[in-house]
């Protein structure tokens, strides 16, 4: 841990600030700490004054909170109705709602007027081919202007979205979208991902087959208006659009009605399927990005994500704050490294969020930022999908821009949003997150179920929050909802975070719990270890797991090192000197092999549990959640040779 202060904010003209004066003129609160106290305390008063403060559009009634014995039974704002389309549609001008870029150098701007036409006439189609309250409609879609508005439409009518990434094969979609049973059947023809162009519709003909739910398939042209396709019935989006009528009513559904279903990673099996409510994931996101993140009217909010990602969610929910958003589809690293910082720059954009390893990536390839753009907007820069390490903060601070505020925030596609997040009005320490999230009841546990501090155990929330998922699809009695979050301690929220409280209540976070290790009766996080690994040169990325062997375990070590390069002897001497001196003689690895790729999810993720059961000699069940599966072969090569050896 560091205590290094990297920033300090300059300016108390924040909407927290705005907040905490809001409140004010009925409770006295003085510090974060404070205000983050009565949060928790009262939260039927907070959640009341978050909706009033953040302008939420409904009909709020007297039952702000009703509180259960069971932690999944308690409900907030149950008797109280509002439109979630409605929220992101408040605006009707000129002005950019949306504005859209691709690798191809491709861009379209959207209007708020725009944006309100086309989602009236999408929602027209949808009631045209009998859509009803929570029927399901799924996309597979890349990062589109298109993508919103179908989203929007739905949410509009109380139907319940649903979507994945464009790149997912069709086995990864069927798994999901079998199990909900979807009427409507969203599509693009192609995409493009580094400069190649690929073919969105040649699994089409297996999707239909085996979900036969479908009634109708939508094609959105990516760029273009003329689709060849003649051995299956299907709608023209830019059809659709032509059309003169409309569906302009919002018609008010209940705080916790559904609004979309988000996938578990199912690196453990089928994906489990997490059903948002509508009012939860908008008061939150509302309360994220207008305290935490500073987000105001008319800022320009650009996250990069895909639509299998929730920051995709997360995103499209700052329309409800008025605010322009600004979608990326392909790779950030085409046409060159710095393509996104081109955005930034001539958009001047305000707000720029990101995964951890796209800044790993500029860090560990030198790149400067602040030579090349004056980024005089940019006022935050968000990142999570990982951990943060210490040496990406600081990358940050010395090589983007040094005023800025650099929020760490962390939490889930189970919440759709935030444990931990950042906050405008406090200092920011080299790998630390900030604070906990507003009405989050944050802490760290034990093995033993007791809060502790400056020391690594289990992330928990100990109380309701509004964004819990209202259930989850198929699961009688709330089995797979329990054992998922409430297995290991009882009636407390266990995320399965491994993650320390420091003494500035900050927070890092070292990996995920299930990936922890234990090297001689010392556990730690697998994020430490990569973070001293991929500082070596030549290191572009690895992942360590335990190995079971005999009455005891050991650390193995995979990198994956820039082509050309080969572990060798004075590499093997080098990464075990340097864990050694950065962590401790416990923390070196058993054994290191060097692999040509390394396992992720769709969204990026590193599957350290697949590759832990492939060592082990488990079987693993779920191949197809991964982005690169052919490279499991050769983690089972090493197994084979380590078993003979």
């Amino acid at each position: 841990m560091s205590d290094r202060k990297l920033w300090s904010p300059s300016t108390t003209r924040n909407n927290i600030n705005k907040f905490t004066r809001y409140i004010n003129k009925e409770v006295n609160i003085n510090t974060y700490e404070d205000l983050h106290r009565w949060s928790i305390e009262k939260k039927e008063v907070f959640w009341d004054k978050i909706w009033q403060f953040t302008n939420i559009i409904g009909e709020k009634k007297n039952i702000i909170f009703r509180d259960s014995e069971k932690f999944i039974e308690t409900k907030f704002f149950e008797n109280s109705f509002l439109n979630y389309a409605e929220n992101c549609l408040q605006n009707n001008n000129d002005d950019d709602a949306i504005i859209f870029y691709n690798e191809q150098k491709i861009s379209k701007r959207v209007s708020w007027k725009q944006l309100r036409s086309n989602v009236f006439k999408i929602s027209h189609y949808f009631k045209s081919i009998n859509i009803k309250q929570q029927d399901r409609i799924a996309a597979v879609l890349p990062n589109l202007p298109e993508t919103v508005q179908a989203f929007l439409a739905c949410a509009q009518i109380g139907a319940v979205w649903s979507s994945c990434s464009s790149d997912f094969g069709p086995r990864a979609i069927i798994d999901r979208f079998k199990q909900i049973e979807p009427k409507v059947l969203i599509i693009t023809d192609h995409y493009f991902y580094n400069n190649k162009k690929i073919d969105t519709l040649k699994y089409i003909k297996s999707i239909i087959n085996e979900i036969r739910s479908i009634e109708n398939i939508i094609i959105v042209p990516y760029g273009e208006n003329k689709i060849l396709i003649e051995d299956f019935k299907y709608k023209n989006w830019n059809e659709i659009l032509k059309s003169k009528d409309k569906y302009e009513r919002f018609e008010k559904y209940n705080f916790n009605h559904p609004l979309y279903i988000l996938y578990s990673s199912g690196t453990t099996g089928i994906p489990k399927c997490i059903v948002h409510g509508a009012g939860g994931s908008l008061i939150q996101h509302k309360k994220e990005h207008q305290l935490h993140l500073d987000i105001k009217e008319n800022d320009k909010v650009f996250y990069f994500t895909t639509c299998g990602w929730m920051m995709w969610n997360w995103l499209v929910s700052s329309l409800a704050s008025k605010t322009a958003i600004v979608l990326y589809d392909g790779s950030p690293f085409f046409p060159n490294n710095e393509y996104l910082f081109d955005i930034v720059e001539k958009e001047k954009i305000t707000f720029f969020g990101t995964g951890a390893k796209y800044i790993d990536y500029l860090k560990q390839n030198k790149i400067i930022i602040k030579d090349k753009y004056k980024l005089s907007k940019l006022k935050t820069i968000a990142s999570t999908g990982s951990p943060l390490v210490q040496e990406s903060f600081e990358y940050i601070y010395c090589n983007v821009k040094n005023d800025l505020h650099l929020a760490s925030i962390s939490g889930g596609t189970d919440i759709v949003s935030c444990f931990v997040i950042g906050n405008p009005n406090m200092d920011v320490y080299s790998g630390e997150i900030q604070c906990a999230g507003l009405g989050m009841d944050v802490d760290i546990f034990n093995e033993k179920g007791n809060s502790i501090k400056q020391k690594k155990g289990e992330l928990v929330c100990k109380t309701p929050f509004p964004s819990k998922p209202i259930y989850f699809w198929n699961d009688k009695g709330n089995k797979k909802y329990l054992d998922a979050y409430f297995k290991k301690y009882k009636n407390v929220w266990h995320h399965g975070d491994f993650c320390e409280k420091t003494e500035n209540n900050g927070f890092i976070i070292y990996g995920r719990s299930d990936a922890t290790l234990n090297a001689g009766g010392v556990r730690f996080g697998t994020a430490e270890l990569y973070r001293v690994v991929e500082n070596i040169d030549n290191i572009i990325e690895c992942v360590a797991v335990e190995h079971s062997i005999y009455n005891d375990t050991e650390v193995i070590l995979f990198i994956k090192a820039q082509s050309n390069f080969n572990l060798n002897d004075d590499l093997i001497k080098l990464i075990k000197f340097e864990i050694k001196s950065y962590l401790s003689p416990k923390h070196v690895p058993k054994k290191i092999f060097q692999v040509k790729d390394i396992p992720k999810t769709k969204s990026g993720k590193i599957v350290e549990l697949t590759i832990k059961k492939i060592i082990n000699g488990l079987d693993v069940e779920n191949k197809k959640t991964l982005i690169n599966p052919d490279c499991l072969k050769e983690f089972e090569n090493i197994y084979k040779e380590m078993k003979i050896n």
